[in-house]
């Protein structure tokens, strides 16, 4: 692949409009240096450096759709809290429209409150709404969604699932019959407790334990045999044109459709320096929604989203992916890929 070809890629995400759909949360970091263990509990005590609070969730997916050029509109519920104003004035900062954010009475705003010593995550507490939307929030929901698709040219619509109840069942249903009548593809990064629910999309991307917890099968193994088998089964089940699943440090797997045939494309991961593997799964569907959005050859769709994935990992923390590092050590790997 030739520099012009990548560019000519990543110039086609410029100004796409991804429609994202999910639970978002606030990342709350306490940062601090340890050097001894508390007197009160064999504990590390974290001496504070700095604190530090970061847009999470579907949010972040927001974050990274930003950070590749394109234009991400997104729709979720928070709460009418503190946690919830720091959400929107987070939102704000980052220069993300909030026209598609709920605010509602009856939810606390999801936070996950991480504390990180000497750049290792120690300790991770969460405060969470897990319950469903009641109807007055589903339906405020979804008029801000129809909202959104009337007055912009949606290019993808992602729908990332934290089972913390912003997708639940029939809103799922709304916004695949939603996007259907619009004809936009949908592409979806799902969680356990609606798994079967996501048919008929473009791309479905779960993890390993998630395919295991979706499928109801704890024993089901790496082994490209097994492996295959599952994902074809799931495939045929839930019409899925796109099955693509991340490995951790073994990559990803993609299996999708080529004009009358199904092929199996593997992607290795790549040696890295891991420091925090939170938000990885954010990026990886961020790049690869971007590449729906823009018609990229499925595995070539598949290496740049694991590739984006690698590089998020390297840094302490949720980050969003870097562009233009993005496209350097792709355009550098390519050349033995492609």
């Amino acid at each position: 692949m030739q520099k012009n070809e990548l560019a000519n890629i990543f110039d086609g995400f410029l100004q796409k409009k991804v429609l994202i759909v999910g639970d978002v949360m606030i990342d709350a970091y306490i940062w601090g240096k340890v050097d001894r263990i508390s007197p009160e509990a064999p504990v590390p005590v974290v001496s504070v450096t700095r604190r530090e609070n970061l847009m999470g969730g579907a949010a972040n997916v927001a974050l990274n759709i930003k950070a590749l050029g394109a234009v991400p509109l997104l729709c979720s519920v928070a709460g009418q809290d503190a946690k919830g104003r720091e959400f929107m004035e987070l939102l704000h900062h980052e220069g993300i429209p909030d026209q598609g954010i709920v605010i509602s009475q009856n939810r606390i705003t999801t936070t996950k409150f991480r504390v990180i010593g000497n750049n290792a995550q120690l300790l991770r507490v969460d405060e969470e709404s897990e319950h469903d939307l009641d109807s007055h929030e589903a339906n405020a929901l979804l008029q801000k969604i129809n909202q959104c698709i009337k007055q912009h040219k949606v290019d993808v619509m992602l729908l990332q699932d934290y089972d913390k109840g912003v997708l639940c069942a029939e809103m799922i249903d709304s916004l695949i019959e939603i996007a259907k009548q619009n004809n936009i593809p949908v592409v979806v990064d799902p969680k356990k407790k609606n798994f079967e629910r996501y048919r008929g999309v473009k791309l479905f991307k779960p993890n390993l334990k998630e395919l295991r917890e979706g499928m109801k099968s704890k024993c089901l193994s790496e082994s490209n045999e097994q492996l295959h088998q599952a994902i074809e089964h799931l495939q045929e089940k839930q019409e899925l044109e796109m099955v693509m699943v991340t490995l951790s440090e073994k990559g990803m797997v993609l299996r999708y459709k080529n004009k009358d045939f199904f092929k199996i494309h593997y992607e290795p991961a790549h040696l890295r320096r891991i420091s925090d593997v939170s938000g990885a799964g954010d990026t990886v569907i961020s790049v690869a929604a971007l590449c729906v959005a823009s018609a990229v050859d499925p595995p070539l769709m598949c290496f740049l989203a694991n590739l984006a994935g690698g590089i998020v990992c390297e840094y302490a923390g949720v980050v969003p992916i870097n562009g233009e590092r993005l496209m350097k050590e792709a355009l550098a790997l390519a050349k033995n890929n492609f």
